[in-house]
């Protein structure tokens, strides 16, 4: 707990002296979203039901930037050993254009449960990703995953498409390396695969989304439950 309040602070103070380093005034955006599912890496967040979510971002001239985002979660499945109805998560970092069709981002991202009396839920993570048209790749590293797990390595790709009447298509696929059991997998199960095709449309000024979310887990590699389970999820989101 010592290293992670103790990096936690070092990448807070980079990034905030990082941005300080202009004099722009920053630009200030946020988001509320409301889906029928939350899905994080394929698996569901809030027990299959219905989660709220918004954040903020603060973003310099200079490429800096820092946010906050919330989303309701339910864990509440036997074994599962986190009761928290909150996840909060706090991020900073540098993204920039090295070519008119080329971009880099790189950052730090720390995940929290407030209110939980179960597990340690809480961890961290240092990401990566490059852009190139419509087209990422990108990675991510943290020293010791959900539930104080161990190490985990996340590798991901994202392709986005434009379709006629301001209609979008997106691809993700993303490789997921645990430390031995990860949590939430079964012994003896330490990767998997997690995959979405999506569909949006901005309509009424806010955007639309259908999606299809899966993974190659099986319910008995996934504690047991019907978290990495396929399912469509729809969405309404709102940039503020």
């Amino acid at each position: 707990m010592y290293n992670k309040k103790f990096i936690t602070a070092a990448m807070a103070s980079a990034l905030f002296l990082g941005a300080a380093a202009t004099q722009a005034a920053p630009e200030i955006s946020g988001n509320v979203a409301l889906t029928t599912d939350y899905k994080f890496r394929g698996i569901s967040q809030s027990n299959g039901s219905a989660a709220l979510q918004g954040g903020f971002d603060i973003a310099w001239d200079n490429g800096f930037y820092l946010g906050a985002w919330a989303s309701s979660v339910d864990f509440d499945t036997d074994g599962a050993g986190l009761d928290g109805s909150l996840e909060l998560d706090y991020y900073g970092g540098w993204s920039g254009d090295l070519t008119e069709d080329f971009n880099v981002d790189v950052g730090y991202m720390m995940y929290t449960y407030p209110g939980d009396e179960g597990l340690e839920g809480d961890y961290q993570e240092v990401y990566g990703r490059v852009s190139w048209r419509d087209l990422t790749v990108g990675g991510v590293y943290s020293d010791d995953y959900w539930a104080e797990t161990g190490s985990f390595y996340y590798l991901h790709s994202e392709y986005s498409l434009a379709l006629p009447a301001d209609f979008g298509l997106g691809f993700h696929v993303g490789y997921n390396d645990l430390d031995g059991k990860g949590g939430y997998l079964s012994e003896g199960k330490d990767s998997f695969v997690d995959y979405s095709v999506s569909l949006t449309k901005e309509w009424l000024s806010v955007e639309w989304a259908l999606s299809y979310v899966g993974t190659d887990l099986d319910e008995s590699e996934a504690y047991d439950t019907d978290w990495a389970e396929d399912s469509v999820i729809f969405s309404v989101s709102k940039s503020l």
